[in-house]
């Protein structure tokens, strides 16, 4: 689904993992403003195709840009968000909800200068944009899993960035929590963010999505309409759809250079 001035877009991109192909010549635009689900069984390649786009998996092949930049050569990183998965939130370290959410502002400010205004206004707009402002007080181990998920995006959030990548935030998270993201991601799509959810099932998220990209055995089987749960995990849907959506003709690069994680977060595979 090609779009115009795409602020993300993957080029033939190939990843190996222990000389495994896991991703196989990808193709994939993105658009400002678009709400992108990217969908698909556990192991369908996923995950490692959000940890490429933002340069915590090499490539062995192909190219990724962010707003128009070779992702070797981008700086930018507070323009990026990344919430990965919630393992690790806690990692009982006693710090309160606000302290850290306060780390998501280090992209934002020169590291060990003091927080100023706009940091700390950045700070209580993101914890109020998740229902979490009551809790800014209380160490992150204290709270649910699902509240937990909801740190982790609002960390990102007091960054302030355009584009949001989402790993699979409503996994293990229960209905009232996942209600609440979809309130939190609903309001920054309204802010007109760029969001890329990595999804197993929507639930409450569903009616958010504007677009839909399902992969199978790390191909892109579908882009397009947004789709059901059951859709997206019905054997017939990739038998059905697998060649109508791979592009043959873009130029393959052979070599794409390691890009040390940016945003220092450790490179799990799914």
């Amino acid at each position: 689904m090609p779009v115009t001035s795409p602020v993300i877009e993957v080029s033939g991109a190939s990843v190996m993992i222990g000389g495994r192909p896991v991703l196989r010549a990808i193709d994939l635009q993105v658009g400002a403003g678009d709400f992108l689900a990217l969908m698909g069984a556990n192991g369908s390649g996923k995950s490692t195709l959000v940890r490429a786009m933002v340069g915590l998996r090499p490539l062995a092949g192909g190219a990724v840009s962010l707003f128009g930049t070779p992702l070797g050569d981008f700086k930018e990183w507070h323009r990026v968000g990344f919430v990965p998965q919630r393992p690790g939130a806690a990692a009982g370290v006693p710090a309160s909800v606000w302290e850290v959410v306060a780390s998501g502002r280090l992209t934002r400010r020169r590291l060990l200068r003091p927080l100023g205004r706009a940091d700390r206004a950045a700070i209580t707009d993101a914890l109020e944009v998740v229902g979490l402002a009551d809790r800014a007080q209380d160490g992150v181990a204290t709270l649910s899993g699902g509240q937990q998920q909801r740190v982790l995006i609002a960390r990102a959030l007091a960054g302030e960035p355009e584009l949001f990548f989402l790993d699979e935030p409503t996994a293990g998270v229960d209905l009232p929590n996942q209600h609440a993201l979809a309130d939190a991601l609903a309001q920054l799509r309204g802010r007109g963010a760029t969001i890329v959810l990595v999804a197993h099932e929507l639930g409450p998220l569903a009616p958010l999505v504007g677009r839909s990209v399902v992969m199978r055995d790390g191909r892109i089987v579908h882009d397009g309409r947004p789709l059901a749960d059951h859709e997206v995990h019905d054997p017939r849907f990739a038998d059905a759809h697998t060649h109508h959506h791979h592009r043959h003709d873009q130029p393959r690069g052979d070599h794409a250079p390691h890009v040390a994680a940016p945003l220092g977060l450790r490179p799990e595979e799914h």
